[in-house]
């Protein structure tokens, strides 16, 4: 064809002619590039003013031909130089993203403004829910119930039996290492005392605030995360549906009135798992311990354990509805998001409990 690339040598030049573009090029590519690093070499004038197209990928292929420098002699157009000139701008190598030093204070700022942007948000949405529940109470025929009844079906009724079998195990593993050390001291009557103290009022409602974390809060921060994905909040708005009122506030509501049923449950199946390792190892029967549990253990503790799942429930809840309305529109977003959820809950779970622990160590604890 007349407009195919074509290279000839002519007194002791090369000219090129036809169009020199990279759709031109492809059929007979290889053949081109072994003619021009043959008769090419050692020539020092090229003509290319028979050109009549000329792309980046061709001039890119003359560049690389001449050595990456212009030759001593180039009659060419000057829209065609314009094109040879772009390239011969480009870096040889397209030097890399500079390597980023590690500043431990440039990352601990980083982590301390993150979390008070989380905290802001939280703040923000915990106001809101007050707003919410203002507003309900005015208007009580748009309280969601059928939400509500299934947030406590699912958080609540579907984790029992997980929660039985791992407070089942903790309660004999407590017990049988309880046993091995008060056995050797003679004081196995004190068993009942460490397990109802631990259990009842530490290990129950921080246990279950872990598994619930894991399980529930995961699974609420997923299920608004795919609800942001799916522009589904965007519809309740779009419909004038407050988002708090159908969606938020029933999960919160929800974990907060089950958790303490929740760590209830959980303890008395834990000093159940506790009450058949102290038979075995230190043959107390179970009549002496549900006699003596009440005198060991007064009753304050069993309301400091509710309390703390009561405000576990509360807390695992926000933190996991915050960070599932921070899900933007992409699926790697919403399993970062859901990650940090856990991690937060756990972690302010445990934070929780140690201010717990501070403010109420004078109360519940027997004077032996």
């Amino acid at each position: 064809m007349s407009d195919s690339p074509r290279l000839r040598v002519e007194s002791g030049r090369v000219v090129l002619s036809g169009q020199w573009t990279l759709a031109a090029m492809l059929p007979d590519l290889s053949d081109l590039q072994e003619q021009l690093a043959v008769q090419g070499k050692g020539v020092t004038c090229w003509d290319l003013l028979a050109l009549t197209k000329l792309d980046s990928a061709a001039a890119v292929l003359l560049w690389r031909t001449w050595g990456n420098a212009w030759p001593e002699c180039l009659n060419i157009s000057a829209i065609h130089r314009q094109v040879l000139s772009r390239v011969a701008e480009l870096p040889e190598r397209i030097p890399g993203s500079p390597t980023r030093l590690f500043h431990p204070l440039e990352f601990i700022g980083c982590l301390l403004l993150e979390a008070l942007a989380n905290l802001k948000g939280m703040v923000a949405l915990f106001g809101q829910l007050l707003l919410d529940i203002g507003y309900l109470f005015r208007h009580p025929e748009d309280i969601p119930w059928k939400e509500f009844a299934a947030n406590v079906y699912k958080a609540g009724v579907r984790a029992l039996p997980v929660t039985a079998l791992v407070g089942f195990l903790i309660g004999i593993t407590i017990s049988y290492l309880s046993a091995l050390q008060l056995k050797s001291f003679g004081a196995d009557i004190f068993i009942v005392n460490i397990l109802g103290i631990a259990i009842i009022r530490e290990l129950g409602p921080v246990l279950v605030a872990v598994l619930v974390a894991g399980r529930s809060g995961s699974a609420m921060t997923a299920q608004i995360g795919v609800m942001r994905v799916t522009e589904e909040i965007d519809a309740l708005s779009t419909m004038g549906i407050s988002r708090t009122v159908r969606v938020v506030l029933p999960k919160i509501l929800g974990l907060t009135a089950v958790m303490p049923l929740i760590v209830l449950w959980t303890s008395a199946v834990a000093l159940l798992g506790g009450m058949v390792a102290a038979m075995l190892q230190l043959d107390l029967s179970l009549v002496y311990f549900l006699e003596n549990l009440p005198r060991a253990v007064p009753l304050a503790n069993l309301l400091i354990g509710l309390g703390k799942g009561l405000v576990f429930g509360f807390v695992i809840a926000l933190v996991a509805c915050h960070f599932g309305l921070r899900v933007k529109p992409n699926t790697e977003s919403l399993s970062a998001n859901t990650t940090r959820a856990v991690v937060t809950a756990i972690t302010t779970v445990i934070l929780v409990d140690a201010v717990f622990a501070v403010f109420t160590r004078h109360i519940g604890v027997p004077n032996l």
